[in-house]
């Protein structure tokens, strides 16, 4: 029997890395502190032991000795396997770093708090327009190691913070930083750590990478200011190689106008920033930028990302469920003229009282969710808020609330798993609700 590898959790990505492991001849323990009905039957499937919600004890027998341990993406900081590989001298690795030590094909990766998956979509389908194979893998939904498995010229990597903490040597040719605002303050210590975390994309790059960065984010343009790969800055509002001039997005030579604003299917803030910075990583990994140009055209968008889910009597319905930060909040805000907000769910340990920027902006807020009561707390003697029971009641709340040439922008600023799986079955409700009160 070969070398033991624990793999911390049974989902998506555990049963990847498990796959791996096992075919590579490891002897794999997978821990599952709350396993499912079918688990024991999907470890036997798998080849693996299933460890079922170990005690301390029975962690610290499996992991010493151990070759490696590998947490699944969102294992907590708390999580004790952390302390019980730290004193047992045992490395822990995570997915992206596993996947990158067996990808035979460059690697271009992505990461910030908002827009990874877009920019990931888009940075793929401008290379596979310009006649360059690539699967995108990752937190996009593809694990990674299978990703590089593919029979591909080049893999796109979203990456999130959990995944950068335990790498060692990743090292992509291209690495994309695309903002930074305090997140998943549930699972890293503090804002330095989550940064830290973040920054590890370039961490191991050389002359021979390229590192992107958000030149209109202090955070991320003082960590580029240490990379030490080449670097290049994209920017809506301060001067960057990747720009907005004169109505178009403009590269550095010899890309040079790319693409006008007007052309484009959206244009709010967010959405020219992660055009700018897709185009800028596509081109940097072999895309033509014509081929980039046509790709922001053709764009619709992701669903639940400022989606538009419905339109009567003048006001429209947006759908940005996947906002789970306030920083993602102002965003979506900022993008429009008078709105009704729709904010709250279960508060990931963030500061929900920044909310009160986007106040300018807000006719009304219905707050709701667990956090409800600190989102009415956020917009106190700033704007009008209430409160709702379901979502049904907030789109009523909503609706009331609204003019013609509003917007009631559903964008939560928190997670959703009080009343809902994930955010996308919020969203899904958010859309039903919106329908079946005010139509198509």
């Amino acid at each position: 029997m070969g070398e033991r590898a624990v793999v911390v959790g049974l989902g998506v990505t555990g049963r990847a890395v498990s796959r791996l492991l096992v075919a590579e001849g490891y002897e794999v323990v997978v821990t599952e502190d709350r396993p499912q009905p079918d688990a024991a039957a999907e470890a036997q499937e798998l080849g693996v032991e299933l460890l079922a919600a170990p005690g301390s004890s029975q962690l610290a027998s499996v992991v010493q000795g151990a070759a490696l341990v590998v947490p699944s993406p969102g294992v907590p900081a708390a999580h004790p396997v952390y302390g019980t590989a730290a004193a047992a001298g045992v490395s822990v690795l995570s997915e992206v770093e596993l996947a990158w030590r067996r990808a035979t094909v460059p690697m271009v990766a992505v990461t910030g708090t908002n827009g990874k998956t877009t920019v990931t979509t888009l940075v793929t389908e401008m290379l596979n327009a310009s006649g360059v194979r690539a699967v995108a893998g990752g937190n996009i939904g593809l694990p990674l190691v299978e990703a590089v498995a593919r029979d591909v010229d080049m893999v796109v990597a979203e990456v999130s913070s959990f995944q950068l903490q335990f790498t060692e040597r990743f090292r992509p040719s291209v690495a994309v930083w695309l903002n930074f605002a305090e997140d998943h303050l549930d699972w890293h210590p503090t804002s330095e750590h989550y940064a830290a975390a973040k920054a590890r994309i370039w961490a191991n790059q050389t002359d021979d990478d390229l590192a992107v960065g958000n030149a209109d984010d202090p955070t991320v343009l003082s960590m580029l200011a240490g990379a030490p790969a080449r670097c290049t800055t994209f920017a809506v509002r301060a001067e960057a190689d990747w720009r907005v001039v004169d109505g178009a997005l403009t590269g550095p030579a010899p890309t040079g106008r790319l693409v006008d604003v007007d052309a484009l299917p959206r244009s709010l803030p967010h959405d020219l920033s992660n055009s700018l910075a897709a185009v800028a990583a596509a081109v940097a990994a072999g895309a033509d930028a014509e081929a980039c140009a046509k790709a922001l055209v053709d764009f619709r968008g992701l669903p639940h990302r400022v989606e538009l889910v419905g339109d009567a009597g003048g006001v429209r319905f947006f759908d940005d469920s996947k906002a789970t930060t306030p920083a993602s909040v102002l965003a979506a805000v900022q993008g429009f003229d008078s709105v009704v907000l729709v904010a709250g769910g279960r508060n990931k340990g963030l500061d929900l009282g920044v909310l009160r920027q986007a106040a300018p902006r807000l006719r009304a807020v219905v707050a709701i969710g667990e956090a409800a009561d600190e989102v009415a707390g956020a917009f106190a003697g700033v704007a009008p808020v209430t409160v709702a029971t379901s979502m049904d009641d907030a789109v009523t709340r909503a609706r009331a609330a609204a003019a013609p040439g509003d917007v009631v922008l559903l964008s939560p600023g928190c997670a959703s798993f009080d009343w809902y799986r994930n955010y996308a079955e919020r969203g899904d409700d958010f859309r039903r609700a919106v329908l079946e009160q005010v139509g198509e």
